[in-house]
């Protein structure tokens, strides 16, 4: 794939609407609009690594809906929000091993931080785009523990 990730999502939904592709159609539409509102909100053309970002976004309330979905029984809206979950992680850079997180979790706490909000914000800008806040969040509790 080349270009920007932005155009690869255009070229995307382009191909969905040739196919006549209704639901995934829909998903780049959405996924576009939430990347011109950010576009806007900026008052910038988007880099590759804030579409990111909004990926990540749109994957994370789409999670929220699978669970909601899933706890109020209705299993096909849920397998509709974790197709669309699979369709946009295609776009995400690959993950970042979780022991180069835990070798900048563990610098952080060498360095003095000695809570995790210090630990989050040393460690979090390395992985912005790259890593969920979540995974690093986990990673620096089980590594402040381990210290104390």
């Amino acid at each position: 794939m080349n270009g920007s990730l932005a155009e690869q999502l255009r070229a995307a939904l382009n191909a969905a609407r040739k196919d006549r592709d209704q639901h995934r159609t829909l998903l780049y539409s959405t996924i576009l609009s939430d990347i011109g509102n950010r576009d806007i909100e900026l008052g910038h053309a988007l880099e590759d690594a804030e579409v990111v970002e909004v990926l990540r976004r749109g994957i994370k309330r789409r999670r929220e809906s699978v669970e909601a979905f899933r706890a109020g029984g209705r299993g096909e809206a849920a397998d509709k929000e974790q197709f669309e979950i699979t369709e946009l992680e295609k776009y995400l850079p690959p993950a970042v091993p979780e022991e180069e997180i835990r070798a900048a979790v563990r610098a952080a706490i060498a360095a003095g931080a000695k809570d995790l909000g210090a630990v989050m914000k040393s460690a979090m800008p390395q992985f912005k785009g790259r890593a969920e806040g979540k995974d690093v969040n986990r990673i620096a509790r089980e590594e402040l523990a381990a210290t104390s």
